[in-house]
C-alpha cells in the first residue's frame, strides 16, 4: 500500500498516525509495547470505527516492549511506503 498523507497524532506509548492511501483509504497506524498494527477504518473519527478482524491490514510483535518508533521503521515493518511527494506531518497534532 502506498500512502499519500501521514499525520502523527502521538509520539510514543503508543506511537500513532492517521494515514491515507493514494486511493483515499484511511488507515490507523499504531505501535505500543513492541506491537505494531495497521487498521482500515472509515476515517479518523473513532466513533465511526468498526471492531472487526477484516479491519486489520497487518499486525506484528517485535518482542522489544518499546513504545516509540520512527515512521520510516514503522512503514518498513508494516509493508507500507510513502508516495513521491507524500505529505508527512510529524509531531503531535491535536
Amino acid at each position: 500500500m502506498t500512502l499519500a498523507r501521514v499525520v502523527q497524532t502521538c509520539y510514543g506509548c503508543p506511537a500513532q498516525w492517521d494515514a491515507w492511501t493514494t486511493d483515499g483509504q484511511y488507515l490507523y497506524l499504531r505501535y505500543r509495547h513492541g506491537n505494531g498494527s495497521v487498521e482500515r477504518q472509515e476515517g479518523p473519527d473513532t466513533d465511526t470505527w468498526l471492531d472487526h478482524p477484516d479491519q486489520i491490514v497487518t499486525e506484528w510483535d517485535d518482542d522489544t516492549l518499546l513504545g516509540e518508533i520512527e515512521l520510516d521503521d514503522f512503514l518498513a515493518r508494516a509493508g507500507l511506503r510513502l508516495a513521491p511527494g507524500a505529505e508527512v506531518v510529524r509531531g503531535w497534532v491535536t
